[in-house]
């Protein structure tokens, strides 16, 4: 029979984990730029592999005619994403000490539209652990199919692979992720510009390297309220441009403007890619494929191969696209626990929330996080489609909260009688 372990062995066992202890105020844990965008753009960024496909999914009915409308959907989609840019710019520079919509809801539309706003914010985190994790498997699963009887399995590995990372530190995280991330953005961003080239290059018109599905016949004429309900489907390229205003203590100092300059090259690299992936799917033909039908292809697969055939760059870039996908949530483990940690402060979570572990991280809330998404995971079997009408409305009553509150914010401040916002 074998002695229980040693708090001393135990202690050693952690450290390989976990890592050693951090001292507090330690600068360690301190993020510029560089692992800021892995770190908190991951969800926003993957948005472009699935918001363009939402709402051309909704204009499935229309034929080819539904591509059409892709590109002036997109285009207004890319410009809300602007309004809601410079609204988020301003909330980091008012609120620096983080909390996103809850802070900006709670001090200028009060405690009870403040506390709606922190549960938007804590549901549509933990909808996006569940739903990213499945729609990355989901996308594993489909290309190799053996896998199918694994999907659980895998969705509670992934999680559990994220939850140890985050637990290890906020930089261990964002350096972790780094690599996928800029990988990601560099083959989407190569397969795009290579596109546009070709389609300079050919009038406008160019050829596919790869047969592309055809579309359907046209099951119904266009009405506004398809045209509306495309737009609303293709606004979830949205989610998690929120994300930085919630952590902005992270950054190193000036935090202020090293978070400011990380959210511009987030928004900045999601406008392009949605812009280019529409203008590119109108050039090529390239209209969705039903996804619950044989023969299903989504639509970065189509443009991909569209663009450069399928070799091993078309599979690179599928890869990176489902690893994306998969470690997307690691923004939901980024920002959940500060959150949680602002409401705690004010006695609406047990205190726990608020204290910083080991790894100077708000373990409770990562732990928490991880408990909760796994329990969806579980009842779902790893199959949330039903989540994610609830996951757009956690998102865009945060969104709609946070703005105003900052509409509340500078009327309250009356412009100081004309000194420029900050902006």
């Amino acid at each position: 029979m074998t002695e229980p372990p040693t708090p001393r062995a135990q202690k050693s066992l952690l450290d390989i984990v976990l890592g050693p202890p951090l001292a507090d105020g330690d600068d360690h844990e301190r993020v510029g730029p560089a692992a800021g965008i892995p770190l908190f753009g991951l969800d926003a960024l993957s948005s472009s592999a699935y918001g363009p496909e939402a709402a051309l999914t909704v204009l499935l009915a229309l034929g080819s005619l539904g591509i059409v409308y892709l590109l002036p959907i997109t285009l207004t989609i890319v410009t809300l994403l602007g309004i809601v840019y410079f609204s988020y710019r301003q909330t980091i520079a008012a609120y620096p000490r983080g909390g996103g919509s809850y802070t900006v809801a709670s001090e200028n539309l009060g405690t009870r539209v403040g506390l709606i706003a922190g549960a938007a914010l804590i549901v549509d985190y933990i909808l996006n652990v569940a739903v990213g994790i499945s729609a990355g498997v989901g996308a594993l699963v489909s290309a190799l199919p053996t896998l199918h009887p694994h999907t659980l399995a895998l969705c509670l590995a992934i999680l559990l692979l994220l939850t140890v990372i985050n637990l290890r530190g906020i930089r261990e995280s964002g350096l972790a992720f780094i690599v996928p991330t800029y990988v990601f953005v560099a083959c989407l961003g190569g397969v795009i510009i290579i596109g546009l080239i070709k389609t300079a290059l050919h009038g406008g018109h160019p050829l596919p390297v790869a047969a592309i599905p055809k579309c359907g016949p046209a099951m119904t004429t266009v009405s506004l309220w398809l045209l509306v309900k495309a737009f609303a489907n293709g606004c979830t390229a949205m989610t998690g441009v929120e994300a930085i205003s919630n952590g902005v203590p992270v950054f190193r100092e000036p935090n202020v403007k090293n978070a400011r300059k990380t959210l511009t090259i987030i928004i900045a690299i999601l406008m392009l890619m949605l812009f280019g992936i529409a203008y590119l799917c109108r050039s090529y033909g390239i209209g969705p494929t039903p996804p619950d039908q044989p023969g299903y292809q989504s639509l970065l697969s189509q443009l991909t191969g569209a663009v450069g055939g399928r070799n091993i760059s078309y599979y690179v870039t599928m890869g990176t696209v489902l690893a994306v996908l998969a470690l997307s949530p690691n923004t939901s483990f980024a920002d959940f626990p500060r959150v949680c940690r602002v409401i705690a402060e004010k006695g609406y979570l047990p205190y726990p929330f608020a204290i910083l572990g080991r790894r100077l991280v708000f373990s409770v809330g990562i732990c928490a996080l991880a408990l909760l998404s796994g329990l969806l995971l579980i009842l779902f079997g790893g199959i949330t489609d039903r989540l994610i009408p609830l996951f757009a409305v956690g998102a865009f009553s945060a969104f709609t909260l946070s703005q105003a509150g900052m509409v509340m914010h500078w009327k309250r401040r009356g412009e100081q009688r004309g000194a420029p916002a900050t902006w």
